[in-house]
Parts: structure tokens; sequence; C-alpha cells
């Protein structure tokens, strides 16, 4: 059973509680674990604009924002990099913790009418007293495919990173879309391919800044590739264990790769 228990209380830290302290794009590292003591020395003036997570073993998480001139030389571990390079990393609770952030801050004033927001009694949200109207976290969908095409599966390079990864074709859901239709335009839009018998696999939090990502299965249809070079530097049709480097497996499109490769092995379609 994992430690981690995403919850949610109005209240403010208090001695025993824990704290992911965040500073900049990166996660402030104690020597040991995550999380920080409340009553460290580093977090004296960030306390009180501390959000409520959850839970870690039983004690209640908070996250707040130290001033990169309090870091005290502690290690800074970028978010993309918790996630995608240290499989020992919660990333669970690390993605929590970024988006909840973000919300927090980014909604300190009301959207409507520009007054300044407080906080709701009951449940997670920024409420407006004028409009009377809450604020909640923001999500985003995404939708993320890997593509067969008879034993081979389509793995394309992004042409806005650095990283030397192969990855899949993804890309934000758009108003009055379904998930399905929105795989079929970024596919047709960043391939020129054609798919069918799309199937749902896995979803899984992005904190980049707050997307949904929900992973599919999807068939070759018909098409010739055709790269949209503002999103692809390359792509291809790779055979199981002969792919270019790809994502690790603490990420949804490394295990939607790893688990397109098994059924390709299989040789169907598993139930």
């Amino acid at each position: 059973m994992t430690q981690w228990k995403p919850g949610w209380t109005n209240r403010s830290p208090e001695e025993g509680d824990l704290v992911l302290a965040l500073s900049g794009s990166g996660v402030v590292k104690p020597e040991n674990g995550w999380l920080h003591r409340c009553d460290s020395a580093m977090l004296a003036g960030s306390l009180r604009d501390a959000v409520s997570l959850g839970a870690y073993g039983g004690r209640d998480v908070f996250v707040t924002e130290v001033p990169e001139s309090v870091v005290q030389g502690q290690e800074v571990v970028s978010l993309r990099e918790a996630l995608l390079m240290m499989t020992d990393s919660p990333a669970d609770m690390l993605s929590t913790g970024f988006q909840v952030w973000q919300w927090w801050r980014d909604h300190r004033y009301c959207g409507r009418c520009g007054e300044e927001t407080g906080v709701h009694p009951r449940e997670r949200a920024k409420w407006c007293e004028p409009c009377g109207i809450p604020w909640y976290p923001r999500l985003a969908p995404c939708v993320i495919v890997v593509i067969r095409r008879d034993d081979r599966l389509l793995l394309a390079k992004s042409s806005r990173t650095r990283r030397d990864f192969y990855s899949l074709i993804a890309g934000f859901v758009e108003p009055g879309e379904s998930l399905e239709g929105a795989v079929h335009r970024e596919v047709k839009e960043e391939t020129g391919l054609d798919v069918n018998n799309i199937r749902y696999h896995a979803s899984e939090p992005w904190p980049f800044p707050h997307q949904l990502m929900v992973g599919f299965f999807a068939d070759f249809a018909g098409g010739e590739l055709v790269l949209q070079e503002e999103e692809l530097a390359d792509a291809g049709w790779f055979l199981p264990g002969n792919t270019p480097p790809v994502p690790p497996e603490t990420t949804i499109s490394g295990r939607l790769i790893r688990a397109m490769e098994k059924e390709i092995s299989r040789g169907g379609i598993p139930i």
C-alpha cells in the first residue's frame, strides 16, 4: 500500500506536518526523501502560503514555494528530471504538488471580477465572495496514442525537445471534441495517417502544467507518413525490441510503448 494519499484540509501547517518545498520549476530535496519537516528554518517565511496536499505515512503534507535565496545550497531537482529519470521519486505526490501549487498561485484573484479570492470552507477551491463562484484546480485533457501497423509500432521524435527520446503522438483535446476524435485529428495533423480500432489503455496526470493524459492503442488504417515539421523532427515504424531510446516506464508513454510491444509479440489484442 502506498504511503501517499491525496486529500485536503483548509487549516495551516502545524508542528509534525510535512512540506513539499518547490523553488522555480524544481523540488528542493532534503538529504533523505522528498519532504521537509514543518519546523525547517528554510520554510520560516513560506509556511503562511502553504497549501494542503494530502498525507504521507499518516502525516499531513503541504506544498509551498521558497525563494532561491533561502534554498541554502540544498539539492533542487527539476520536476521533469524527477518524473523521467528517477525511478524512486514519488511521482503521484510530486505531480499533485506542482499542479495544486500552480492553481493556488494563479487564482489569487477572481478571473471574472478581479477581486482577491479566499479559501473555500469545505473543498479544494478558491472562493470569490462578490461573484459567489468557486475556482477549482484546472485539468487539461490530452490524448496520447501508440499506433500499430502489423508487427511494428510508430515512434516519433518531437521537434521541441532536446532529449534523445522517441515517443508517441499526443495533443490536447479541443472544445466539443471526444477523446477518440482527438486521436483521429492529432494523428492526421502530425503524421498524415489514418487510424481505426481506437481503444483505451490507461491514464496519467502530467503536471506540465496541468494535463490529464489519456492513453490509447490504435491500428494503422491508411495514408502516407508526412510529418508536421513544427511538431515532429522524425518518425518511423519499429519492431519491438529494436527501437530507439524511449521514455521510461515511469511515464504513460513508456508504459504504452511496452504494452504495445507485448501485444505485438503475442500476435493479438489483449482482452
